[in-house]
């Protein structure tokens, strides 16, 4: 295992800021896999950190295929995970916003600019990312419809669903899309926590990806490759929101199957504790996401759910 500064922030009253690389193999740029972009991302460095770890004990025992190498980045933004706060710490700003980057702009700019030179020339990128709302997910591949994106390339991964939706003005400055635009095929993992470590979905995300590197030759190993991925398209799911604020209760989880007409949550009024408010589920189908804040407002999306025809 080689260690490589990527980038390299001064700082007068604090370390200087080192996004590093754990590379492993030799030969062509084959896999880069990037952790956490934003300060609260705790379960996507976990992830990348088993990686690490695995990876090591592979390429102690020959098991890195030859001619290919894989970099691993587990965290670009430990500023702001040292102090707790989800984007950089001096202006707010979102690091995954900046790509592809720009060497004499802003400082996040030029952490972009910085990361990128040294992963935009691999064949496959990976990404653990994290949702903007706090919640939980179905563990799964993200694409972008970018027409580069290779939905049978994303079920290698055999996680339960590969979920495809459409390309918004701001996700042109993102990673992942930049990565497709330079050619790399792109992957967004995404599992069902952020700011905690849940150890199973870690584990289930972490296997997911040696798999993926077994199966395009990387690397050997031998593992259980998951599910025949199902595609799932952005504009399918149903979003379903409250209609008051209040304590949020929820009544189903993520991957639980729900028929039209089941409980899936209460709102409570914070001071009464009555039931102020009862979500019902509209449709047959099965959990895919759920918020997961205690207290919500009005017309908060909660649910996400996947329909399907079954009845339970």
């Amino acid at each position: 295992m080689e260690e490589k500064t990527l980038f390299e922030l001064s700082s007068v009253y604090r370390k200087n800021m080192r996004i590093k690389g754990y590379i492993f193999g030799n030969g062509e740029h084959s896999a880069c896999i990037v952790g956490a972009t934003r300060g609260n991302e705790v379960q996507q460095v976990y992830i990348c950190s088993r990686l690490v770890n695995i990876l090591e004990q592979l390429e102690r025992k020959g098991k890195i295929c030859s001619g290919k190498s894989i970099m691993v980045v587990p965290s670009v933004n430990s500023y702001s995970m040292n102090i707790g706060k989800r984007f950089w710490s001096t202006d707010n700003t979102d690091i995954n916003r900046m790509f592809p980057g720009y060497d004499l702009g802003e400082t996040t700019q030029r952490i972009a600019d910085g990361l990128f030179r040294n992963v935009n020339d691999y064949k496959y990128g990976i990404q653990f990312a994290s949702f903007y709302m706090q919640g939980s997910f179905i563990p799964h591949v993200r694409m972008m419809k970018t027409g580069l994106e290779d939905i049978e390339l994303a079920k290698d991964f055999g996680l339960p669903y590969v979920f495809r939706r459409d390309v918004r003005p701001y996700d042109t400055t993102t990673l992942n899309y930049n990565w497709q635009i330079w050619e790399t095929k792109a992957f967004s993992v995404y599992t069902d926590a952020t700011d905690t470590i849940n150890t199973d979905t870690a584990a289930e995300a972490v296997n997911a990806v040696l798999s993926f590197l077994k199966k395009q030759g990387i690397i050997e190993y031998n593992c259980h490759e998951g599910y025949i991925s199902k595609l799932i398209e952005g504009h399918e799911l149903v979003n379903v929101k409250t209609g008051t604020a209040g304590f949020f209760i929820r009544r189903a989880e993520v991957n639980s199957r729900v028929n039209q007409g089941d409980l899936l949550a209460e709102i409570v009024d914070p001071y009464s504790g009555r039931t102020i408010d009862k979500i019902l589920s509209p449709v047959n189908g099965i959990v895919f996401f759920h918020a997961a804040q205690p207290v919500i407002y009005a017309h908060t999306p909660l649910y996400r759910i996947i329909p399907t025809d079954d009845l339970i």
